[in-house]
């Protein structure tokens, strides 16, 4: 008789993988003084395609010619979006960081439903982005920061949209590995021009960059990945709009980012907004992936 293996509940998982993500981002930007955004980025995501092709041993060869086209662009998104999140970071705290990024997946939302009330939604989601923009003045938040943010958020949502097309054709694991590879092979030239230099001259960052992808890809996505097979798409995504809060929680206690209330207000406004059109709407994020 089989012994049982001990897992965590479906919603434990999700806070768990959310914190890792978070804290993995966290540790992430203290590594920017050594390897700069691009060059952490490509560590973390050239060591999670690693991690991922051990866990899962998917079958590449057994992908056509036009799974690949299919799986390319989604690879590039992916890659793209990691060092355009990566870079916004340099200049912005990371609880408002994610919160600029959620407005990708929260137009795409609207784009796909179409509902009287997911504009209501939309609508609280750009009042919180309207409160903590740049508005010039001393303390005012970085331009090209917010600008990083915002197309890191669009490359989401065409992830989002470029993944759905992998997924149908792809199934199980072997299209997210293969397109983590591309993302892989997408960063590794802007890392290693900018990172290059800081690899060689201290090789033990490889040991941090390993912790980062096992906190902000590895870990998180296994997870993602049990707890979906037991709960609703729906809760996935009320659960998922909680990543601001919970970035700015993990930028307080990792990095002593210290939030404005009104930083804080307008982040709790795109956290009801996204878990809104969640509960009411199609939800546009509610999958997993090795990203953030």
């Amino acid at each position: 008789m089989p012994s049982p293996r001990l897992s965590l509940p479906p919603l434990p998982s999700l806070v768990l993988a959310m914190l890792s993500i978070q804290g993995g981002a966290a540790f992430a930007k203290s590594l920017f003084p050594a390897l700069g955004p691009a060059g952490t980025t490509a560590l973390r995501v050239g060591l999670a395609a690693a991690l991922l092709f051990a866990v899962f041993r998917p079958s590449l060869r057994s992908l056509t010619r036009a799974d690949w086209a299919a799986i390319v662009p989604y690879g590039a998104a992916l890659g793209l979006m990691n060092l355009t999140f990566y870079a916004s970071l340099k200049y912005l705290p990371l609880g408002l960081a994610v919160t600029f990024e959620f407005v990708g997946p929260l137009v795409l939302s609207l784009v796909l439903s179409r509902r009287a009330l997911d504009f209501v939604w939309v609508a609280l989601a750009a009042l919180g982005i309207v409160l903590i923009a740049p508005h010039g003045g001393e303390g005012s938040l970085s331009l090209p920061g917010v600008a990083l943010a915002l197309g890191a958020g669009a490359l989401w949502a065409g992830y989002i949209v470029v993944g759905g097309a992998v997924a149908r054709r792809v199934p199980g694991t072997t299209g997210v590995v293969a397109g983590m590879i591309v993302a892989a092979a997408v960063a590794l030239p802007f890392g290693a021009v900018q990172g290059g230099q800081g690899l060689l001259a201290h090789p033990q960052l490889l040991l941090a960059g390993l912790a980062v992808a096992v906190l902000s890809s590895a870990l998180p996505y296994t997870l993602e990945m049990r707890a979906l097979r037991t709960i609703p798409t729906r809760v996935f995504g009320v659960l998922m709009s909680l990543e601001p809060a919970l970035a700015a929680l993990s930028g307080l206690l990792f990095l002593g980012e210290r939030l404005t209330s009104l930083q804080v207000a307008a982040l709790l406004c795109v956290v009801v907004a996204s878990a809104g059109i969640s509960l009411t709407g199609r939800s546009a994020h509610a999958e997993p992936g090795p990203v953030g």
